[in-house]
C-alpha cells in the first residue's frame, strides 16, 4: 500500500497514479484558477471526494489552493512536477542509449 507520508517525489507519484487526479490537473492546466465545484463538474464523483483528491494533489505540491471567503480557487504549482521530470529524464537517457546500441547491434547483423 502506498503511503502519502513519503518522499516528496513519492507523493508527486502516488497523486498522479490515479486517473482522476489526473485529469484534475488537465482540467487546471487548460484553465486555471478553477474553483473546487469547478473542478468536480466534469466527474461522476462528490464534492468530498473531490475534496480528498485535491487535498493528495496540495500534499504532493502539485497544487496550490487558495480560500477566498466560501470559494477555494486552484491552480497549478509545476515545482513538484519538475522534480519528478528530472528523475525521469535519468532514466530516459539511460534507455534511450541502451535502445541506440542494440539497434546499431541490430542493423549490423542485417
Amino acid at each position: 500500500m502506498v503511503s502519502h507520508h513519503g518522499s516528496a517525489l513519492d507523493r508527486t507519484f502516488s497523486a498522479v497514479a490515479d486517473p482522476t487526479r489526473r485529469a484534475m490537473l488537465e482540467h487546471l492546466r487548460r484553465r486555471e484558477p478553477l474553483t473546487v465545484s469547478e473542478l468536480a463538474r466534469p466527474f461522476d464523483v462528490s464534492l468530498p471526494a473531490i475534496l480528498k483528491h485535491v487535498t493528495v494533489l496540495s500534499s504532493a505540491g502539485l497544487v496550490v489552493c487558495e480560500k477566498r471567503g466560501r470559494t477555494v480557487n486552484c491552480r497549478l504549482a509545476p515545482q513538484a512536477m519538475k522534480h519528478a521530470m528530472r528523475w525521469m529524464d535519468r532514466y530516459e537517457r539511460y534507455w534511450s542509449r541502451k535502445l541506440d546500441r542494440l539497434a546499431a547491434f541490430v542493423e549490423t547483423k542485417e
